[in-house]
């Protein structure tokens, strides 16, 4: 696959490295039937650029130069109160002198401040331009055509960014990834037998997706679903997928069957936390020093846990997690993960 046309700007020095997670591992097997688990290894996403790192600095590369060719003085996109893109969007408009404007969802009542610390802190520091905030179920692609027109009315250029940066040009940046991955597999000797991967706005999911299957590779990729579970994540997914071969010019259909999603850990509700995200960022934190967020990535390694200690993820076998950043949001969280105010259990886990 050929993504020298595409234009790109380069926001990462090189590769993110991939490493082992032996303490975790062995912690984990402890808590594995039999004393027995798999091998852990994490690729490490949170050191992309455009600080402090995260998935979404990967399809910002195609999507900046994308805005940047189309003569955009000002980028729009949307996402929650805490939303790791928002803020790397506006990191990424800082670095190309660009303005940036959010639409902020509400998704659960009363938790937009503008005083908030985390991301909202880093909105502030970095100078979004302006924040619209709508409530939990208001359409977001026509909420930023709004705000779009309203910069046209001013004789400037609006580039809207989806959430999560999730269309066909933002996946370009985890098929990179996979043809970063091949490499690094190569050079390391081994492959993964799964690799597991957060499944929320899809185009993570998705641009992995579109690049295994692009590149001949039939390695298992599980989707830990954040938002949703599998019978409403699948599709998306899998619409993710086909529109990135497209862009691509690659003939070939992503059937349903390819997708794998599994649901029920992000559960109460989206950013709302559970007792297995707590166990699996104070697990990681412990053994390896190595922070997870408490919406996106935390969630994703209770997963993980959980398919290993259900024997979906075997003894011996090579897991390799994509740890796609999310730093900033877990100081608004401190206490629930600390264990310091009680939280509901992930269903599954009830003892």
């Amino acid at each position: 696959m050929d993504l020298s046309r595409f234009p790109r700007r380069r926001y990462t020095s090189g590769p993110t490295p991939i490493e082992p997670l032996p303490r975790f591992s062995a912690a984990l097997a402890a808590t594995c039937p039999g004393g027995r688990g798999p091998e852990v290894w994490v690729k490490r996403d949170d050191m992309l650029g455009l600080f402090p790192g995260g998935n979404k600095t990967r399809k910002l590369e195609f999507l900046v130069a994308d805005a940047l060719a189309r003569g955009a003085d000002t980028l729009i996109t949307c996402g929650a109160p805490q939303s790791n893109h928002c803020r790397i969007t506006l990191a990424a408009a800082a670095r190309e002198g660009l303005a940036c404007r959010f639409v902020i969802e509400e998704r659960v009542p009363g938790t937009y401040s503008d005083t908030a610390s985390g991301n909202h802190f880093l909105y502030r520091l970095m100078g979004v331009e302006d924040i619209v905030v709508v409530p939990a179920g208001t359409p977001m692609g026509p909420a930023m055509e709004a705000v779009a027109a309203q910069l046209a009315a001013q004789g400037r250029q609006g580039y809207i960014i989806p959430g999560g940066g999730s269309n066909a040009i933002g996946g370009l940046g985890y098929v990179a990834c996979v043809q970063e991955m091949q490499q690094q597999w190569f050079d390391l000797g081994w492959s993964p037998d799964h690799v597991v991967v957060g499944s929320g706005s899809s185009g993570t999911h998705g641009g992995m997706l579109a690049g295994l299957i692009g590149c001949h590779l039939a390695h298992s990729l599980i989707g830990i679903g954040v938002s949703r579970d599998p019978i409403d994540q699948v599709p998306l997914v899998q619409r993710e997928a086909q529109s990135v071969l497209d862009a691509l010019g690659i003939n070939m259909t992503v059937p349903a069957s390819s997708v794998r999603c599994v649901g029920g850990w992000w559960q109460p509700k989206y950013s709302l936390p559970n007792s297995a995200m707590v166990e699996a960022v104070q697990l990681l934190a412990r053994t390896e020093a190595i922070l997870l967020d408490p919406v996106y990535t935390g969630k994703v390694m209770a997963g993980l846990i959980g398919l290993a200690r259900q024997g979906q993820l075997k003894p011996g076998e090579r897991v390799l997690f994509m740890h796609t950043g999310g730093l900033p949001a877990l100081h608004m969280y401190e206490d629930v993960v600390l264990g310091k105010i009680s939280s509901p259990p992930a269903p599954g886990t009830a003892g």
